[in-house]
């Protein structure tokens, strides 16, 4: 087949699935054609059968904001008509189905070019249910020609939401069990713990929704009991307060910001615990990547999180906000080796049975054969 991928070429969950998604197909023997405004982050176009095509907006004094929508509208119809596209398949509803739909009516009149709208999150739980934004974010999901979602939770949030009558698939996230893996000696975490304290790490976009400052108080909690180095990986509009924090409660020492990492499945293995302590996730990518790296998740009891973890089996939730409780899990789990054992493998096995790339990818073959078949 031939793809086309449109995403939010940043650091959010939305993009890195699509793009790893992309990658995934490629190796598959599919030819993917990405369509965004910059290379997506985890993207190498030198991949054989990955093609990118950037989307250039055009900033005139008549417009106070690019038109970003109606460029992307325009080089979705000319990649397709250029490299026959097949279908487009898009990452979060506003504002790329919406571009997606103008692409395909504009195709119409030659030929039909369908589109998938893959529901990430907060495109339907913020962006979607900000009464600005409610009823494009439903008329884009009704005008798609399939719809999917990342966990059960979201697909019932949409449905109960924006009242929509559409099916929407749910295919979950993935990982490549061969890249994220454990790594048993751990003896790159001397760089960051050189007197041999166990890593706890953080991985996020640092949005107020993570919860960010809640790892800061969690460390130093931990730390009356027993050493510990804490790794913040990513950026966003809450590190100032994280690192204010730090500096307040004296943990510098034992804290790391070690900024956005193109590289996360290098710096996940080095540790012991996970910490996500958000307020929402519709899924929770990084505990997956966690559980494969053979790294035990300390999450919240939200949104599509206990469709992953298996609370007490391979990895614990507990309630958002609750820092002590949180910090009591991860304390276990740093100082019961047998216990850390045991989660880390269950994890481990877990997402080997379930979330592997090679379990996922074909079910997203299959609906895109079925969508182009109706």
């Amino acid at each position: 087949m031939n793809i086309g991928i449109t995403c939010y070429p940043t650091y959010g969950g939305s993009g890195i699935v699509a793009t790893e998604l992309g990658l995934e197909l490629a190796t598959r023997g599919h030819e993917v054609h990405f369509i965004t405004y910059s290379n997506p982050i985890r993207l190498d176009p030198d991949v054989p059968r990955i093609h990118y095509h950037e989307v250039e907006v055009s900033n005139y004094p008549l417009f106070q904001y690019p038109p970003y929508c109606l460029a992307l509208a325009s080089r979705m119809l000319d990649v397709a008509e250029s490299y026959d596209l097949d279908l487009l398949h898009v990452h979060y509803a506003i504002p790329h189905s919406i571009s997606a739909m103008l692409a395909q009516q504009m195709m119409a009149p030659k030929r039909r070019l369908p589109f998938i709208t893959t529901l990430h999150g907060t495109d339907i739980t913020l962006v979607g249910a900000d009464p600005s934004y409610f009823p494009i974010t439903k008329f884009s999901i009704e005008k798609s020609d399939g719809v999917t979602s990342i966990s059960e939770d979201l697909r019932k949030h949409t449905a109960e939401v924006f009242g929509v009558s559409n099916e929407i698939r749910v295919i979950t996230n993935f990982i490549n069990c061969d890249l994220y893996h454990p790594d048993h000696e751990k003896a790159g975490a001397l760089a960051y713990a050189p007197k041999g304290e166990k890593l706890l790490i953080h991985v996020s976009n640092f949005r107020p929704v993570k919860r960010v400052l809640d790892c800061i108080r969690i460390l130093a909690e931990v730390r009356k009991h027993t050493p510990a180095h804490l790794l913040m990986v990513g950026d966003g509009p809450d590190r100032g307060a994280a690192e204010h924090l730090v500096r307040q409660l004296k943990l510098t020492p034992h804290v790391s910001f070690l900024g956005k990492q193109n590289h996360v499945e290098r710096l996940i293995p080095l540790a012991h615990v996970l910490l996500m302590p958000s307020e929402m996730e519709s899924f929770g990518l990084v505990a997956l990547e966690a559980m494969a790296c053979g790294v035990a998740p300390v999450a919240t009891y939200v949104g599509g999180v206990p469709e992953l973890i298996i609370n007490g089996e391979n990895g614990f939730m507990e309630p958002v906000g609750d820092i002590a409780a949180q910090a009591a899990r991860a304390t276990e789990l740093l100082t019961d080796d047998a216990l850390h054992q045991r989660i880390t493998a269950a994890g481990r096995q877990r997402a080997l049975d379930v979330f592997c790339s090679e379990r996922i990818i074909p079910q997203y073959e299959r609906y895109y054969n079925q969508v182009l078949a109706r």
